[in-house]
């Protein structure tokens, strides 16, 4: 008998310790332990990622650059799909079973219970067929996406592109972009990127066994809105940057125009450009690989990365440092034979032109060499020959204020300096103590070493037009609905030259537009100044050159051109830039005394001649190709331009060719 109570109490004991491990278990899967209730939850519940529209980004007076348009992306969950008509769901996708596979060991490698794109940038006419059916496969879902669309096809390399995110985008943020996301690769897209892209939202969503919404968990409670990207007002005019890339096709060049009272960008072209939305939607890849195969290289951003000497751009600079200096005054004469003696070196004028008895203004006027060898000289030797080292590191320090040599703070990368060369650079080449003035004279008239982008070609007639200071060159102008600028670019840059010291110089620039070398450009109704430069380039015609602001009083734009491979500044930069100015200034574009009209510029090819090149140059290339064209042209009896470095290679050929620079 006390036998069969001890088996009923082992037994009583046995059944109560199971009834404790289930209750234990079960407590620590329903509350310890949630992995069983996300499982629970995914079998029901799907999380969808709903992604923003970016900004848009519209011109100065509110016309849309760039928006928006919705494309669909089918996303897959591995672990969810259940067996299904491969071939039929193929497709409907438009794709063959190699490509779904490829798909599929994708999403796998990427996670087996995570959701990632397995089919992208599905146009919305192409998506109603396939969503009738999307519920039949389960494991698979779409998600909306918006793609760029770019209505008027203009300011490519302004606005940039954006493209998938990258490994390396998705570290270096932290981990806030997924596989899939889009991001901006360049230009504003790429600088102004976090104020673009908005905010992700996420939609809780209950679903059935066939994988069909059931409405939103907990009624929406843990559900976030997606938040739109911020719109940007940017600086452009668009009627002016349309009128730019029509003046500038088949040709290759550069034009920049900006507002000297606010340092905004007016026209931003470079040319040859390309049509935005060839880089987006499916093709995206195989138009990419085209533009980039492209001898001329539309991806080069001409405006900030092309560097050539800025030529007779620069003689006002020099006087104006000489003025400050007071090495001379407006009423400083010299005599031009035709030719200038630099110690025992003969520069010639320009055309051999004999311009006799000129003062600063008409040294301006008539971009007279021997002029400002002279002036150049007079600086540089002030101190005597051997304090040459001394007072050309002050000249170049003084050139450094006007922006050249130095980055000018653009609100986009890849901006280049130019160059202004250093001490250090002609101790190497001549050894320290053994250059004087005449050694490097070329640089008096912004040849030789000397180097600028468009934008800072601009910029100095922004200087010039100002009076002696200059506002920060920027892109946008207002995000969102606030005018929100960098404080930056509100401030005066002064660089040193007192404001009397501008007007002989200016004097001589507007006699060039009324009487001078662009006499052609002159504009009905409106006092431009200008000056005109030529660039010779050993492999074909030269470059040409324009810089201008107007009007004279009050200046409301100032501008320059560079017209690659097109013979002397008057006879293209200068009527391209006139047309920009008039058409802002005035709305539309008058009838000229010259005869000269935007058609026949719009229409004329002045494309290289490239048949000689096998694609572009490298680098390393250009290396040689310099080194061939100094020889050239010292055979010419010109003085080698610059030895440049690799790093300030990498812009296109036809620039890096850019040697030497001579005016009308």
């Amino acid at each position: 008998m006390n036998s069969f109570f001890e088996r009923r109490y082992v037994i009583a004991g046995i059944f109560i310790t199971i009834i404790i491990i289930l209750l234990s278990r079960l407590f620590y899967i329903q509350i310890i332990d949630d992995r069983y209730a996300l499982y629970a939850n995914n079998n029901v519940r799907r999380q969808v990622i709903q992604y923003p529209a970016r900004g848009p980004i519209l011109d100065r007076n509110g016309k849309i650059l760039v928006q928006n348009e919705p494309f669909y992306d089918i996303m897959v969950i591995p672990k969810q799909v259940k067996p299904f008509d491969t071939a039929e769901f193929c497709k409907l996708l438009g794709i063959d079973k190699a490509g779904f596979d490829k798909r599929w060991i994708k999403a796998i490698k990427y996670s087996p219970s995570l959701a990632s794109v397995f089919e992208k940038q599905i146009p919305a006419e192409n998506y109603a067929s396939l969503q009738e059916r999307l519920s039949e496969f389960t494991g698979f879902y779409s998600s909306t996406r918006y793609l760029r669309a770019y209505p008027d096809s203009v300011a490519a390399q302004f606005l940039g592109f954006i493209g998938e995110v990258t490994d390396r985008d998705i570290k270096r943020s932290g981990e806030y972009y997924r596989p899939g996301d889009y991001i901006g690769v360049s230009g504003v897209e790429k600088s102004y990127e976090t104020v673009l892209r908005g905010q992700r939202g996420v939609q809780n969503l209950m679903v059935d066994s066939r994988n069909k919404p059931k409405g939103h968990y907990a009624n929406g409670l843990y559900d976030t809105a997606a938040v739109a990207g911020q719109r940007l007002t940017s600086s452009l005019d668009i009627n002016i940057q349309k009128l730019g890339e029509k003046l500038m096709q088949n040709k290759v060049g550069s034009i920049v125009a900006i507002e000297p009272s606010t340092g905004e960008i007016l026209c931003y072209v470079s040319s040859p450009t390309y049509d935005p939305n060839l880089l987006v939607g499916r093709q995206r890849g195989n138009n990419a690989a085209n533009l980039y195969q492209n001898p001329y290289d539309p991806f080069l951003i001409r405006p900030i990365q092309a560097r050539y000497p800025p030529g007779s751009s620069f003689k006002p600079l020099s006087a104006l440092i000489a003025l400050q200096e007071g090495v001379i005054t407006p009423s400083t004469t010299y005599y031009c034979p035709g030719y200038y003696w630099a110690g025992n070196r003969k520069i010639p004028c320009n055309n051999l032109e004999a311009h006799g008895l000129v003062n600063l203004s008409i040294a301006v006027a008539k971009s007279c060499n021997g002029y400002f060898s002279m002036v150049f000289q007079k600086i540089l030797d002030r101190d005597g020959a051997k304090q040459t080292e001394a007072t050309f590191t002050n000249w170049r320090a003084n050139v450094n204020k006007f922006g050249l040599g130095t980055k000018l703070g653009l609100d986009m990368s890849g901006e280049g300096r130019g160059n202004v060369p250093t001490p250090l650079h002609y101790d190497n080449i001549y050894k320290q103590g053994r250059w004087r003035s005449s050694t490097i004279i070329s640089l008096a008239i912004g040849q030789g070493e000397l180097l600028a982008t468009p934008l800072q070609m601009a910029n100095l007639e922004c200087t010039i037009a100002n009076r002696g200071y200059y506002y920060k060159p920027h892109l946008i102008k207002a995000i969102g609905t606030q005018n929100i600028i960098r404080k930056e670019y509100t401030e005066r840059n002064y660089v040193g030259i007192d404001s009397q010291y501008f007007e002989p110089v200016i004097n001589g620039m507007q006699a060039v537009v009324e009487d001078g070398t662009a006499i052609r450009s002159r504009i009905p109704g409106i006092v431009m100044c200008g000056k005109t430069g030529t660039a010779q380039n050993p492999h074909g015609d030269s470059h040409s050159v324009f810089v201008a602001f107007a009007p004279r009083d009050n200046p409301k734009i100032a501008i320059a051109v560079v017209v690659e491979n097109s013979g002397e500044g008057a006879h293209w930069a200068a009527p391209i830039a006139s047309f920009i100015v008039e058409k802002y200034l005035k709305g539309s574009i008058s009838t000229r005394e010259s005869g000269i009209t935007p058609e026949y510029f719009m229409n004329a090819n002045k494309l290289p001649d490239i048949s000689k090149y096998k694609g572009k140059l490298s680098p390393a290339d250009s290396l040689k190709k310099l080194k061939q064209d100094s020889l050239l042209l010292k055979q010419k009896g010109l003085k080698s331009a610059s030895k440049k470095s690799k790093k300030d290679t990498t812009t296109s050929f036809l620039a890096t060719h850019t040697i030497r620079k001579k005016d009308e």
